[in-house]
């Protein structure tokens, strides 16, 4: 019974270590100085159609719309692509009044990736070159568009996806939620591109060429995270996904225990969901050297940072209470965990705030381990976060 418990306390071990080192290295490169690819302004301006699919969303969609309308570009060179569904009559009412395509569906069973291929197949396929895709609580500044033009100008580039950031701090739960956006940011993008692979999409702020995007959404079937799955398509066709560190879409942060509950179900969903959708493609992918695809593949497998966090905290505190001598090693990659977290957060949220939203990474363990046992009710239906400031 005693070699059968060392023997998994090494598994564990050797499991959760890999875990910690790859996020470790990640965010280790994050800190190096990040080389833009984008040297000089376009020559041409191309079409693009920016979607917005908006399930319920009349408290933020308005100010999203109009912050796509303001932009420094030619007004016939972009179409601001509206898919309302189960939005109120008055919102719709004002929405038509503005210069945009008001696309209205009303899915019995509502999902962004139905309402991405109704707008898709709605619009000429031939009319435009860029397709844009943001959420309804989005905001972009006005050279958005013309920033992702001077990308897409660059020889080879055929995806992009832009920095999303917290819309707002308002609570301890949304301060926290914005760190931990910032985080993906630094490991799973910018330390990405700094050591040669493709960024993470992360489901808005994300552009493509137009016949790609159309191709790859067309047969997606994810209830949830049609990201993940749109991502795992294109690495494995071998599309390289660029990121832009200074193009900002800001994006509203989760205020509520609930709302972080739900939005966290819905994204474990579509991790594990994506994984098992492509797992089969792993070994075709390790004999044409597809790395971008097996990194991906990993994550999706790879425990949550909560979880992880949690569980690294709670064995290496069980040793100790039972004054193991492997208390150590278990301490010691908890501490290289805490370090590459704290690499990855940006300056700008050092704050006395942090400490306070530090205390609802407790809470966010409970709310993720509860999250572990309805994976499968999560993938059968939409889970919709509600948006709106307080």
């Amino acid at each position: 019974m005693e070699h059968l418990l060392y023997t998994l306390d090494w598994l564990l071990y050797i499991l959760f270590a890999i875990n910690v080192a790859y996020l470790l290295v990640c965010s280790l490169a994050s800190l190096c100085r990040y080389k833009p690819f984008v040297t000089a302004p376009a020559r041409t301006s191309k079409r693009f159609a920016v979607f917005i699919a908006a399930y319920r969303e009349d408290a933020v969609i308005l100010p999203t719309v109009h912050a796509c309308l303001a932009q420094d570009y030619p007004d016939d060179r972009y179409d601001v692509v509206v898919i309302s569904d189960h939005m109120r009559p008055e919102t719709n009412a004002v929405l038509s009044s503005l210069p945009i395509k008001l696309l209205q569906v009303d899915f019995e069973k509502s999902t962004n990736t139905k309402s991405l291929q109704a707008a898709l197949g709605y619009l000429d396929k031939a009319a435009y070159d860029i397709a844009l895709v943001i959420d309804a609580d989005n905001i972009i500044a006005p050279s958005y568009l013309s920033e992702l033009n001077d990308a897409f100008s660059v020889s080879g580039v055929r995806v992009v996806q832009t920095h999303r950031v917290a819309k707002n701090l308002n609570t301890g739960m949304a301060y926290l939620d914005a760190i931990s956006e910032e985080i993906n940011n630094s490991i799973f993008r910018l330390g990405h591109v700094n050591l040669g692979m493709s960024a993470a999409l992360i489901g808005s702020g994300m552009a493509f060429e137009y016949p790609l995007f159309y191709d790859a959404m067309m047969d997606n079937t994810s209830v949830g995270g049609f990201d993940r799955v749109l991502e795992m398509k294109l690495l494995y066709k071998g599309i390289h996904i660029h990121y832009l560190p200074d193009t900002i879409v800001r994006d509203e942060k989760i205020q509520k225990a609930n709302s972080f509950y739900r939005q966290r179900r819905r994204w474990l969903s579509a991790q594990y969901y994506s994984f098992f959708e492509f797992a089969n493609h792993l070994l075709p992918a390790i004999r044409s050297g597809k790395w971008d695809f097996c990194d991906k593949l990993y994550q999706q497998i790879s425990l949550s940072r909560v979880l992880l966090l949690g569980f690294v905290f709670i064995i290496s505190l069980a040793h100790s209470l039972f004054a193991s001598p492997s208390a150590c090693k278990w301490w010691g990659i908890f501490i290289l965990l805490l370090l590459a977290l704290a690499f990855a957060i940006p300056r700008k949220y050092w704050k006395w705030r942090l400490l306070k939203a530090v205390c609802w990474v407790p809470y966010s363990f409970l709310l993720m381990l509860l999250n572990l046992f309805r994976l499968k009710e999560a993938n059968r239906r939409f889970i919709h976060t509600t948006h709106g400031v307080d």
